[in-house]
C-alpha cells in the first residue's frame, strides 16, 4: 500500500474507524437488513415465476427490478458485513474494481428496467388495442436482455479506462469501491476517464427524462377516462415511488460524494453512501406487494398455505 505506483495491491476504505464501540450492534442491524432484501426480493421473484398468470411485461419487469436489487446489494453487504468485525479494512485492487462493476452497473440496470416499466405502462393505458402486439414474450425477452447487456458494457468500457490507468494512491475515502475515487488516484489525467463516464451519465440522464416524461404524458391523458385514472393509481403510483426513492437515494449519494462537506459527521456520511443500498431494495417490492392487486393476492395466498401447513405439522 506504500505511494509506489509498482506495488499498490490494497486499497483502504474509510468510515468505519468511529464504529470500534458498536460494531456487533451493526453487525447484526445490518446482518437483520440484508437478510429481509433477501427475503423481500425472493419472495416477488419466486411468486412471479412460479405463477404462470403473473408471466406478463409488467411483472416480468419487476421479477429482473427485484433480481438487480440482490445482485447490486450482494457487491456491497458481504464485504460492508466483514468489514465490521475486522479492525483495517482492506479490499484487494481486482477485488475493489469488481465491487464498484458490480454497484454502478446495478444502478444502471435499475434505470434501465424502471424505463421499460415506464413503456409498458404507456402502451397499456395509451395504446391498448396494440399492447399485446406491441409486448410480445420475444420482444419482452429482448427488452430485458439490453437492459442487462447495455450497463454491464458501459460500466465494463468505463472500469477499463480506470484499470489501465497508473494509480499513485490506495486510500478510498467511503465504505465501498466507487469508479470516480478511484479514479481520483490516478498519477495522470486521461480522456478516456472523463468521456467515458460523461457518456454514461448522460445515456441514464437520458433514461430519467424518458421515465419522468412518460409518467407526465400518462397522467395528462388519464385524466380523461375513469377506467385510465384508476389504471394509472393501481400500476403506476408503485413506478412512481419506486422512482423517486430511487432517484432522491441515488442523488443524495452522488452529490454529496462530488460537492459535499467533510465536516459532516462520519455516521451521517455512511449513512448517505448506504441510503440507495439500504432503502430501495426493501422498499420497492413492499410497494409492488402491496399496490398491485394481483400480486398481492398471490403472495398472500401462498403465505395463508405455508401457514397452514406448519400449522397441521405442529
Amino acid at each position: 500500500m506504500m505511494d509506489n505506483v509498482s506495488v499498490i495491491t490494497m486499497f483502504t476504505l474509510s468510515g468505519l474507524s468511529g464504529t470500534f464501540n458498536h460494531r456487533v450492534t451493526l453487525f447484526v442491524l445490518t446482518l437483520l437488513c440484508y437478510c429481509v432484501i433477501w427475503m423481500v426480493n425472493m419472495t416477488i421473484v419466486v411468486t412471479i415465476i412460479a405463477d404462470k398468470n403473473l408471466h406478463e411485461p409488467m411483472y416480468i419487469f419487476l421479477c429482473n427490478l427485484c433480481i438487480n436489487g440482490l445482485y447490486g446489494t450482494a457487491g456491497f453487504y458481504p464485504k460492508f458485513l466483514q468489514d465490521l468485525l475486522l479492525t483495517t479494512h482492506l479490499i484487494s485492487v481486482p477485488g475493489c474494481f469488481l465491487q464498484g462493476f458490480v454497484i454502478h452497473s446495478s444502478v444502471c440496470a435499475d434505470l434501465s428496467m424502471l424505463a421499460l416499466m415506464a413503456y409498458d405502462r404507456y402502451v397499456a393505458i395509451c395504446r391498448p388495442l396494440v399492447y399485446h402486439s406491441m409486448m410480445t414474450k420475444k420482444r419482452v425477452s429482448v427488452y430485458i436482455f439490453f437492459a442487462w447487456i447495455i450497463p454491464f458494457y458501459l460500466i465494463f468500457i468505463s472500469t477499463g479506462t480506470t484499470i489501465t490507468s497508473r494509480l499513485c494512491g490506495s486510500h478510498i475515502p467511503k465504505i465501498y469501491c466507487v469508479n470516480w475515487l478511484i479514479s481520483n488516484l490516478a498519477c495522470s489525467a486521461s480522456v478516456a476517464r472523463i468521456v467515458v463516464p460523461a457518456f454514461n451519465y448522460t445515456f441514464y440522464f437520458g433514461h430519467a427524462v424518458f421515465i419522468v416524461w412518460s409518467y407526465v404524458f400518462l397522467a395528462k391523458s388519464c385524466r380523461k377516462s375513469k377506467e385510465n385514472k384508476q389504471k394509472f393509481m393501481q400500476t403506476c403510483l408503485p413506478h412512481l415511488l419506486t422512482l423517486m426513492i430511487f432517484s432522491a437515494s441515488l442523488l443524495f449519494d452522488l452529490l454529496y460524494m462530488r460537492f459535499g462537506s467533510k465536516e459532516l459527521s462520519e455516521n451521517v456520511q455512511n449513512f448517505m453512501a448506504m441510503e440507495f443500498l439500504v432503502i430501495p431494495p426493501i422498499i420497492n417490492p413492499l410497494i409492488y406487494g402491496f399496490r398491485l392487486t394481483q400480486l398481492r393476492k398471490r403472495v398472500s395466498h401462498i403465505i395463508c398455505c405455508r401457514s397452514l401447513v406448519f400449522r397441521l405439522k405442529a
